[in-house]
C-alpha cells in the first residue's frame, strides 16, 4: 500500500477480524475493577485516571476513589480540596478538577445520569473524543470510536498506516477506521480489545507478534514493518526550571504552606513556598527576598539547602533546591497561606515534588 493515501480495506476481512479480536479478549481480558460492571460513572472515572498513567498505578487509586466517592452524586457534592487529596500523587491534576466540574454539571443538568448522546457527552468539561467514545461504547453499547495512542499504534500496524500519529490531524484517520471496523453487536468488547491488545501484545517496543490473535490480519506483520510503525515524530524538548523552596517553622513549630493559584499548573494544590531562581543572585537570597516581598515573611534560612528534588512533567522539568528556616515575625493566616502543625500536613493535597520535600525534611528530624 502506498504511503499517505486513505486506508484501503480491499481484501481485509472485517468480520473475521472482529471475531478473532473479541474472542481473544473474552479469553484473556484482565480482571480490572472498572470492568466489573458497566456503570458509566465508574468507566468515566477510570478513563480519566488512565490518561497518561499505567494501569497498575491506577488500580489502587481507583479503588480508594470509589470508596470515598462511590456515586456521581457523592463526587459532585464533595469539596474540591477533598477531591484533590484523593487524587494526590496521580498527577495531571487538571484531569480531576475537570471531572469534578463535569459531574456537577451532570448532577444539575441530567439528574445525575451520564448522558447517552455523543453531542451531550462531548460537551462535558475534560471529556475529549477518546473518553466520550469509551463511555458511549463501554457503558452504553454504542458503536463509537475510542482512539488513544494504543489504538493508533495497533491500527497503524494492522492496516499499514504511515501517517504521523503525533499529529492531531491523524486522529480523524483512525477514528474513521474504527467506525469501519467496529462490531455493532459488541462495540464495548471491540474497543476494549483494541486497547488491551496495545497494552499487552502490540506494544510500542518489541511487539509480541507470535502471540497476536489478529496476526493473520496484520499488514505490517506480512510486510515486515512492525518495528518501524507507527510513525511518530518527537515532541518538543522539555523546559528546565531551577527553583528554590523553603520549609519554614514558626515559633510554635508550625509549618508554612501555600496554596497555588486557581488556574494553571497544579492549580489549587498546596506546597511549601517556592520561587524561580535568578542568574544574578544566590538562590538563598532570592528566596528570602521573595518571602519578604510576596508574603511579608521575615525568615532566617540555613546557609545550605538540605535536599534537591527533580520532578519531570510532560512539558517541563523542575529542579528544586530546598532550604529550611525559621520565621522571625508573626504570619497572619489566609485562605492561601497557613501555618499548620506538622501532623496536619497530611490533610492537604500536595504535588509529588512537595511530598518528596516533606519526606526529606522529616528525615532530618
Amino acid at each position: 500500500m502506498e504511503k499517505n493515501l486513505p486506508i484501503d480495506f480491499t481484501g481485509f476481512d472485517i468480520h473475521a477480524f472482529q471475531k478473532d479480536l473479541i474472542s481473544w479478549f473474552e479469553r484473556e481480558m484482565r480482571d480490572l475493577p472498572w470492568r466489573r460492571d458497566s456503570d458509566p460513572y465508574k468507566i468515566w472515572v477510570s478513563e480519566i485516571m488512565l490518561q497518561q498513567t499505567r494501569v497498575d498505578t491506577v488500580i489502587p487509586y481507583f479503588q480508594r476513589f470509589m470508596e470515598k466517592f462511590p456515586t456521581l452524586e457523592a463526587l459532585a457534592d464533595a469539596d474540591e480540596d477533598e477531591v484533590l487529596k484523593e487524587w494526590e500523587g496521580l498527577g495531571y491534576y487538571s484531569r480531576v478538577r475537570n471531572l469534578h466540574t463535569a459531574v456537577k454539571e451532570v448532577q444539575e443538568k441530567y439528574g445525575g445520569t451520564v448522558p447517552k448522546t455523543p453531542k451531550e457527552v462531548a460537551k462535558l468539561k475534560g471529556v475529549g473524543p477518546y473518553t466520550a467514545g469509551a463511555i458511549l461504547s463501554i457503558a452504553y453499547g454504542q458503536p463509537e470510536p475510542a482512539v488513544d495512542g494504543n489504538v493508533m499504534r495497533v491500527l497503524s500496524r494492522i492496516l499499514s498506516v504511515w501517517e504521523d500519529i503525533a499529529k492531531p490531524s491523524s486522529r480523524k484517520i483512525f477514528e474513521d477506521a474504527v467506525r469501519k471496523l467496529i462490531s455493532h453487536e459488541n462495540p464495548s468488547f471491540f474497543n476494549q480489545a483494541l486497547m488491551e491488545l496495545g497494552a499487552l501484545v502490540c506494544t510500542s517496543k518489541s511487539p509480541s507478534c507470535l502471540l497476536c490473535p489478529v496476526r493473520d490480519h496484520c499488514r505490517a506483520f506480512a510486510e515486515g514493518t512492525t518495528e518501524v510503525l507507527p510513525v511518530k515524530s518527537k515532541g518538543k524538548k522539555q523546559k528546565q526550571i531551577q527553583l528554590a523552596a523553603a520549609v519554614l517553622e514558626d515559633g510554635d513549630g508550625r509549618i508554612v504552606i501555600h496554596k497555588r493559584p486557581g488556574k494553571g499548573l497544579l492549580a489549587n494544590m498546596w506546597e511549601f513556598v517556592q520561587t524561580e531562581e535568578s542568574s544574578f543572585l544566590p538562590a538563598r537570597q532570592v528566596l528570602k527576598d521573595y518571602l519578604s516581598e510576596e508574603f511579608g515573611i521575615e525568615a532566617e534560612l540555613e546557609t545550605d539547602y538540605f535536599t534537591e528534588i527533580r520532578h519531570v512533567f510532560t512539558h517541563l522539568i523542575w529542579d528544586i533546591r530546598v532550604y529550611r528556616g525559621k520565621i522571625k515575625n508573626r504570619v497572619e493566616g489566609t485562605d492561601e497561606l497557613k501555618c499548620v502543625p506538622a501532623w496536619e500536613i497530611e490533610k492537604y493535597a500536595f504535588p509529588v515534588s512537595h511530598q518528596k520535600i516533606w519526606k526529606a525534611y522529616r528525615a532530618l528530624k
